[in-house]
């Protein structure tokens, strides 16, 4: 049995009308699809195929959670992922996937493996560049790059002006409190100096 019999989409046994699949994406999958990227995975995959008689339309919706590493500050990064694709398949003489939306594969097929669409289809959901959002990197590792980056220009002046605004938008966030708790604590000082 191979890595990804479990997505093995037996589409010859499928009767006309509406079928609905799912599948649970995890780590494992990603590390046999040998993902660089994806270092950990929880994500709900739901499969609805509606055939026709003449050919299949694939709905695939993805939603979850996928564990990245940030490239800032190498950090675990954990980006929401909630994505959809379609496609449409048929039968024909041989493998043609020419088309964005038809994929045509040879009436010798019984199923249709779809580990790899949603392995795309993931993939194509996270941006090229994989940061936190600001102010939420690591400090410490923030300081060693600003520390390395010490050098002469005007690129290397803004990058740290932009790492010191963002420890000056860590630091405020430490400081600043509720607003609730603030009015509340003025009822307890003015209860304190009225004793």
């Amino acid at each position: 049995m191979g890595k990804f019999s479990t997505y093995n989409l037996p589409l010859k046994s499928l009767g006309v009308g509406k079928h609905e699949f799912a599948y649970h994406l995890d780590k494992q999958f990603f590390v046999n699809m040998e993902s660089s990227d994806i270092h950990d995975a929880d994500l709900e995959v739901k499969l609805a195929v509606a055939y026709n008689g003449e050919y299949y339309d694939l709905d695939f919706a993805i939603a979850g959670q996928v564990t990245l590493i940030c490239d800032r500050c190498l950090d675990a990064l954990h980006f929401p992922i909630d994505t959809s694709y379609h496609i449409v398949v048929k039968y024909g003489e041989s493998y043609n996937d020419d088309s964005d939306d038809v994929l045509e594969i040879p009436m010798s097929d019984n199923s249709l493996n779809v580990a790899y669409m949603l392995y795309d289809t993931v993939e194509l959901a996270i941006p090229l560049k994989h940061v936190h959002p600001l102010g939420k990197c690591n400090r410490q590792m923030s300081a060693i790059l600003k520390k390395h980056r010490a050098t002469s220009g005007e690129d290397a002046e803004l990058e740290n002006e932009l790492i010191d605004e963002i420890d000056n938008i860590d630091a405020a966030r430490e400081e600043a409190t509720d607003p609730r708790w603030d009015a509340l604590r003025k009822l307890s000082d003015s209860d304190d100096s009225n004793d």
